[in-house]
């Protein structure tokens, strides 16, 4: 059943790429509203994915996805509900076949008691989940899909934090939060419900690369905004290949959301027909500002196991534009191409057996014991080497800071990856060395707002209007 959906969707994928250069760009952060038709559809629009060892239970690990992206806290009186016709799913590869080995699904279903009576999301203050003050509620059924499509069902009716509508409506909304967590069968917990942004960065780097001369720095463009935010934390031995993280600790994490066409009839939509991925996201930027215009939307509907096959996304790897850029707006030589350095970080995960140009083995599937190197395909994926320790001082620049738990082996909350990316970009994972001209990077290195330090780590909604600060 797999296998003809994903032909199904090669098909549909070609057909987006013969039509997509007729579409004009726009862009966002890591990955908001980064391509034309999700940005028409933001409560399924992918932003973020990070995963990392969790640090306060390293018997585990904690996989978060962010969607809808660019919340203004006050946007009522409908705020920012999940897609009740979508799936949303976040997918692991511990084989290395480009195909999910493992897909947590998450499905919505929407409990709306305002009717005739209100307008209000509220009636009055909310003291608890199940405060009969609360008039919009919202409920996910989890199941986790293995590769042969057998389905296990983890959570029903579980209950997904309301948004955060103000301190007069929410006084402790972190109580409210507390009871949004689950404990799943066999351990491990998840939560489903909105959260501070957890990406930070300064997003005028589309003016020209932060004006031309680096004088658009230093404004955390995000700050402020909240996200949709699914948390999942589960033990290794559930991700790893054959449950065994000692002998294969590498998986491969994406995200993404699969949406049904909507027939539109007045006052009301009703879904129909297949579903079909209309966003994913692995490592952050990548769609942003690796894929040109003309292949982003083709991009969000692509499958991993089918990257290798666009040569069109491969030419913009081993050739990346944002080298140029930066050698024609800063006069920054771009390292020789092709990129095979690039190629392992986005596209095989950094290990010597994929035969590149980075001596070192940190990430990539191949160097699970049982992994079948002929079965191996190289696609986008974000990749967790789960066996390197929690540091106890992390590094903001991951393992170009020689913090081998950090981006782009994973990513943590803390880790700035727009630093990273730029760096990287530039050859720093060759030499090992950062570029000296560019070390500041946007001098946007931390959130605005601390992250937790228990599951599910991500900062609470922000309240106050963006436009405020």
């Amino acid at each position: 059943m797999r296998k003809r959906a994903r032909l199904g969707r090669t098909i549909g994928v070609l057909a987006v790429l013969a039509v997509a250069a007729t579409i004009p760009g726009v862009s966002g952060a890591s990955s908001h509203r980064e391509a034309p038709l999700i940005a028409e559809d933001p409560p399924n629009d992918n932003t973020d994915v990070y995963a990392f060892v969790s640090p306060d239970n390293q018997d585990t690990v904690t996989l978060i996805a962010n969607w809808y992206g660019l919340q203004e806290p006050n946007g009522g009186p409908n705020f920012y509900p999940w897609d009740p016709n979508s799936r949303y799913d976040i997918n692991v590869d511990a084989n290395g076949d480009a195909i999910p080995d493992q897909t947590f699904r998450f499905t919505f279903t929407t409990d709306d008691r305002r009717g005739k009576d209100t307008f209000l999301y509220n009636k009055g203050p909310v003291k608890s989940i199940n405060d009969p003050n609360l008039l919009f509620r919202q409920n996910y059924n989890l199941e986790v899909i293995d590769s042969a499509g057998k389905s296990k069902s983890l959570v029903r009716n579980g209950r997904a934090a309301p948004s955060n509508t103000g301190w007069a409506s929410f006084p402790n909304y972190q109580t409210i939060r507390d009871q949004a967590i689950t404990k799943l069968p066999g351990g491990g917990q998840v939560y489903a419900g909105p959260a501070d942004d957890s990406f930070f960065l300064d997003l005028r780097v589309f003016d020209l690369l932060y004006g031309g001369n680096l004088s658009e720095v230093n404004q955390d463009t995000l700050m402020g905004y909240n996200v949709n935010t699914i948390a999942i934390q589960v033990p290794k031995t559930m991700l790893a290949l054959k449950g065994d993280p000692k002998r294969n600790p590498v998986i491969g994490v994406w995200s993404d959301t699969e949406k049904r066409t909507l027939k539109l009839d007045p006052g009301k939509a009703t879904p129909q027909g297949p579903y079909v991925q209309v966003s994913r996201l692995g490592n952050p930027l990548v769609n942003e500002v690796v894929s040109s215009a003309a292949i982003k939307d083709a991009f969000n509907a692509l499958e991993p196991v089918n990257d290798a096959k666009v040569q069109a996304l491969l030419d913009r790897v081993t050739n990346p534009e944002l080298a140029r850029l930066i050698e024609q707006i800063y006069g920054i030589k771009a390292p020789a191409t092709p990129r095979n350095d690039l190629v392992e970080i986005f596209l095989t995960g950094i290990t010597t057996k994929a035969g590149g140009p980075i001596k070192a083995d940190l990430n990539s599937q191949l160097m699970n014991a049982d992994v079948d190197p002929k079965k191996f395909a190289p696609s986008e994926q974000l990749r967790l080497n789960m066996s390197i320790p929690v540091t106890e001082k992390p590094n903001r620049l991951g393992v170009l800071g020689k913090d081998l738990q950090g981006f782009p082996n994973g990513r943590r909350l803390t880790d700035d990856v727009v630093d990273i990316e730029i760096q990287a970009v530039e050859g720093a994972a060759l030499t090992g060395k950062l570029v000296p001209a560019l070390a500041k990077g946007d001098r946007v290195g931390a959130n605005d707002v601390r992250f937790g330090d228990k599951f599910p780590y991500v900062a609470l909604p922000s309240t106050k209007a963006v436009n405020s600060r």
